[in-house]
Formats: structure tokens, sequence, C-alpha cells
């Protein structure tokens, strides 16, 4: 624990010097193009089943939970996925769109309930149709399938039967999942990721209440929860998560990956964490911070427990893993990804662990501070997000430098028929710019994906927010696609074009 401490101390030290001349240099540098990464290296973008398929109700598809919560109301807009981007008979001309704009690779995740609409047994026909179609139509224009396994939609049946991720019976179905999707795309799909960032649909959906299944418990949550124990449930989400990915894991090397030469790798929410001044508590606030946060998950996949500080602010809450358990996690991860976004300040806030009821948030002991509100005008003064650099930095340092993929990495705005995204375009560009900083000083990077491609059911926000680079019209019947400023310009960085956007 000490090194850790004294590796973290030293990174902070090396961030500040390397923001310090990123700063100096930013206008000094040379617009960057596809060619100055190395050529092995994938670029790409992504969306998710329930975000952008639609065809909710149709050919066999059964209802997952985010299904449920949806028509509950669920989104700030109380909006559903039931039509999105109706990908599911679009799929051609987005494929299309995919080619024009030049990705080498496209994320997209499989949806359980369309392919087996009971959580477990048979196999739908319809469902396996349209991914083996999609899969088909990507790989006959050159384009990598990333395929995420888990991004947010358990089927209803099976929360209803036991509580779907709060039971150990979920680690056996979502095997059995994972065995269909081996064997029946695994000749043409090379990169699996079990789940997406488990991290944050754990607290979410059994700490705050906000996410399916929308459980919470008196006085953490933010919404009147019907049942949940948010001191507890999320540690034990993530403990059978973790047991899941090591068994869908453990099932492709076995049985696969000799033949189907892939990869197998988990998906996490990271944020760059800065401590919000230079005191020791901060400085030690923000290494517990990323303990709660990275280490959570990454730890038990790469050294087979949860870090310290975690098991010793959560106590007897946090369930422990067995010898065996801890040997089948370490080294089962072939990648990590991650979903960037943007840097969090952090500052100590012991007070929290006065409480005779705890939950996660109150476990790690810290309050976060969003400094990106105060930052210049876009426009005005460089935009400098060394946050990519950094988070990529820390994991070099904390992991032994695992081979990493960049799942999500976007900017929010509001979702209206203006295709002038000027600010997306500085934002992807300044962190592209960061990411092959990152990949200069020896950061193990394979691939990078923009979010999102179109503009997508967002699963917080409905219809009312947007990531793509593609305008979605939600308001007409053909739900028409139109490049914005930002699909030209990944388009022309993609294709070698050397332009920059005056940052």
């Amino acid at each position: 624990m000490w090194k850790r401490k004294l590796c973290w101390t030293l990174f902070v030290l090396l961030i500040v010097a390397m923001v310090g001349l990123g700063l100096a240099q930013t206008r000094a540098r040379e617009p960057i193009s596809r060619d100055d990464f190395p050529s092995h290296f994938v670029f790409g973008s992504g969306t998710s089943a329930y975000q952008v398929e639609g065809a909710a109700s149709e050919d066999g598809r059964s209802p997952s939970f985010w299904d449920t919560f949806a028509h509950s109301g669920g989104a700030m807009d109380k909006s559903t996925g039931d039509m999105a981007c109706d990908e599911y008979h679009k799929y051609k001309e987005d494929v299309k769109l995919m080619v024009d704009t030049g990705l080498e690779a496209y994320r997209f995740s499989i949806s359980w309930s369309r392919l087996i609409p009971n959580g477990r047994g048979p196999v739908n026909p319809k469902g396996l149709q349209y991914y083996n179609n999609l899969i088909n139509e990507l790989t006959s224009h050159g384009i990598q399938p990333h395929v995420t396994l888990f991004h947010y939609d358990l089927p209803q049946t099976l929360e209803d039967e036991y509580k779907g991720w709060l039971s150990l019976k979920i680690v056996k179905d979502f095997t059995a999942f994972a065995n269909v999707c081996f064997r029946e795309f695994g000749d043409r799909v090379s990169h699996w990721t079990t789940l997406n960032e488990p991290n944050v649909g754990n607290i979410g959906g059994y700490d705050l209440g906000i996410f399916p299944p929308a459980h919470c418990s008196s006085p953490f949550g933010f919404k009147n929860c019907k049942s949940g124990n948010s001191s507890v449930e999320p540690y034990i989400v993530t403990h059978n998560i973790l047991l899941a990915h090591a068994s869908v894991a453990r099932l492709y090397k076995k049985k696969y990956q000799a033949k189907q030469q892939g990869f197998v790798g988990i998906n996490i929410f990271a944020y760059y964490l800065v401590p919000s001044t230079n005191t020791t508590e901060d400085i030690r606030a923000t290494q517990r911070a990323n303990d709660f946060y990275i280490g959570w998950l990454l730890d038990p996949l790469v050294f087979g427990d949860y870090p310290e500080t975690v098991k010793k602010n959560a106590g007897s809450r946090i369930p422990s893993f067995t010898p065996r358990q801890s040997r089948q996690l370490k080294g089962s991860s072939d990648f990590f990804a991650l979903n960037y976004y943007f840097t969090m300040y952090v500052k100590d806030d012991p007070s929290s662990l006065n409480h005779d009821q705890r939950d996660y948030m109150r476990d790690i002991a810290i309050k976060l501070i969003n400094k990106a509100r105060g930052l210049p005008i876009p426009g005005e003064l460089p935009v400098i997000p060394f946050g990519m650099q950094g988070v990529l930095e820390y994991i070099k340092q904390a992991y032994d430098n695992p081979p990493i993929y960049i799942h999500e990495n976007g900017l929010e705005t509001k979702h209206n028929d203006s295709l002038n995204d000027m600010s997306r375009v500085k934002y992807l560009e300044g962190n592209i710019e960061s990411l092959l900083l990152a990949v200069r000083n020896g950061s193990n990077v394979k691939g990078y994906f923009t979010w999102s491609f179109l503009d997508v059911y967002e699963l917080f926000y409905g219809y009312q927010s947007s990531y793509g680079l593609y305008y979605v019209d939600f308001n007409s019947p053909d739900l028409e696609r139109y490049p914005k400023l930002s699909a030209h310009w990944y388009s022309n960085f993609l294709k070698g074009r050397r332009r920059r956007s005056n940052i």
C-alpha cells in the first residue's frame, strides 16, 4: 500500500508538470490526424442496443429491465427506447454512414432480451438473424465489430425470477448467454466486452435508485424507491458481476480463444481525479476515490482482491472472495476498456464516515467538484483536456500498463436541429491530442471510440441530450440522419486530413 501512495504522490507531481507544459505548447502543436497513431491502433464510434435499435417488441424480443424502467417514467423526459434510432431496420443505412465517415470499428451491444427472450433457454431465430446481418454488413465493409455483451439491459424475466444481479444464479445464465454469442458470432467478432461500466450501473441502480431496477433505501437515493438496501446491494452486485465476468472469460479462453483468436475484457467508467488542493488530506482522498471508482473493479482482476481502503470502509457489507475465486479473477481480462468524459476534483470529507448508516457514496469519504463549468468558453482560450492522458497514466502506473481501449469519449449537448457542433469538435480534437501524448508516453492503448455515432436515446435524459456525430430527426417518421460538423471533422481526421479547429 505504501508503494501505491508513493506512486500516487509522484504521479500527481508529474501530471502538474505535464499540464503546465501542455498549456504552454497547445497553440504550437501541429494539427493531428490518424496517421500520427500506430497502424494497428483502431478508431471507431459506438452505440448500445437499447439506445439505438428500437423495435422493442418486434420479432420475439422480450422486455429488459430498462424497458420496464423507461415505461415507468425513468428518463428525464419520460420517453422510452421503443423506437430509438430504429437501427434494427436501418442498420444497412447506418453502416453506409460508417463507411462514408471512415470508421475502422463499430462498438455495439447485443440485447440479451432479443437473442434469448426468456433469459435462458431457446435462442430467438429473428434476433440471431439480426445480429448476424449486422456483423456481416460491418465485416463486408472492413469495419471491425467490437461487441459488448451487457449494456444495462438485463431481461426482465430474470429480474422477476431471482432479482437479477443480486443473485449468484446470474453467473450461470450470463455465461450461457455469452456462450451463444461466442458460438454464433465469434468467427467474425474478435473483441468482446463482458459488461459496460458496472461501477455506474451498480451505484445508479442499487444505491441512488436512478437506474433500473431502481433500488435504494432511506436516507439514500434520489427517488422514493420501493425496495432495496443502499448500504449493501451495490457491493453484492459488483461481487456477482466480477464473478460473472470471470466465468465468461474462463469459458472463452477454454473453449473458443485458441480457434477464434479473440480477446475478452471489461469496461469501466473512469473520471480523471485530481486533488482539489495540494494538501496531504486531499491527495490521500484522491487515491481513495481512485480505489473506489477504478480499483473496485480492476484490483480484483489484476491482484485478486478489492483495495484495502474499500474493504476497510465497507467492512462486513462487502463480500469476500474465496481463494479459488481470487485465482479465477486474477488475469481474467485480456484488456480493460474505459469510458472517459471529464475531470473531477477531489476534496477530503472525513465526516461522512461518522454516520451510523453508510452507503457506497459515504464510504468514499470525499466530495467531487466539477470545475468544467468554470473553464474558459470554447474558442476564447485554449481548452486543455489533459484528463485523458492523466487517467491513462494513472492506470499505466497502478496496473502495470494493461491493454486499454477508450470505449466512450464525447461531449453532451442539447438535442436540437443545429449541425454546427463546434464545441464537440474541439472536445474530440483536444481529447485525441491528449490520447496521442499518452500513447507516445508509453500507455498501452489499442483503440479509441467516440460516443456516440448517432444521436441515440440517452439512458438518463432520453431525447433531450445528444452526443452523436450524426443528428437524428426523432420527429420524422423516417428518422433521417444528418452529419454534424463533428462527423465531418472526425472523417477528415480518420482520412489523414490535418485540420485544426482554431482552439
